[in-house]
């Protein structure tokens, strides 16, 4: 009997909504890996195992075989570059929008625009793209707190309803990127265990392709 397939997952939003279509697919962990101390989870068929991480890391352990699939958001692929990764599937689940905020009304910076992300690498391209230069300032968190205290004249962060921005008095001016979960392959694992990714893969199209109708 070959290995399973590694599939590199993460706690949070993308997570809950990924246990539904992986079950519906036929994969179902042998432990809620929500509620488990463990880090790696088998399945319940023995077809896969499951290695819980930050979500900035799925594209690193997907792209240096430490895992042969995994599940991110777009805007994690965005940031990490994509490289050594094939990514098949947009399986149409978390999604929300990246966006550019200020505080309203809009202030005209004095100085070169300082824009306050915890994305400098998507931040940039999107300026560059608009022959932009910017000051970028890497936050961890708590992104609308920036232009409130004068820290930053933008974000750029993601944006689901939008409450926490008008809380605090902010608006999304600018669209950046539309934002869901993807499925990303190892490039070499897609040519070694093409069978096995090739039949995990129909299941899952087969489900998103469901939910969408």
């Amino acid at each position: 009997m070959s290995r399973p397939l590694t599939l590199a997952l993460s706690k949070g939003r993308i997570l809950d909504e990924t246990l539904p279509l992986l079950a519906a697919a036929g994969v179902v962990p042998a432990e809620d890996p929500r509620a488990s101390r463990r880090l790696i989870i088998e399945d319940m068929a023995g077809e896969c195992r499951f290695v819980i991480i930050r979500a900035a890391d799925v594209p690193t352990y997907v792209a240096y075989g430490a895992a042969d699939l995994g599940i991110a958001g777009r805007d994690v692929l965005m940031e990490h570059g994509g490289a050594g990764l094939y990514e098949p599937l947009d399986l149409g689940i978390a999604r929300c929008r990246m966006v550019v905020a200020a505080t309203v009304p809009v202030p005209a910076p004095r100085r070169r625009l300082r824009v306050a992300t915890k994305y400098p690498a998507i931040t940039y391209r999107h300026y560059a793209a608009r022959s932009e230069q910017v000051e970028i300032i890497k936050l961890y968190g708590s992104m609308e707190l920036a232009p409130l205290v004068g820290l930053a004249d933008r974000i750029v962060d993601l944006v689901d309803t939008g409450r926490t921005l008008r809380a605090n008095g902010l608006e999304a001016i600018e669209p950046v990127a539309e934002i869901s979960a993807r499925l990303v392959v190892n490039r070499a694992a897609m040519k070694i265990r093409h069978a096995a990714i090739r039949t995990l893969l129909i299941r899952l199209q087969a489900q998103v392709a469901e939910a969408g109708a």
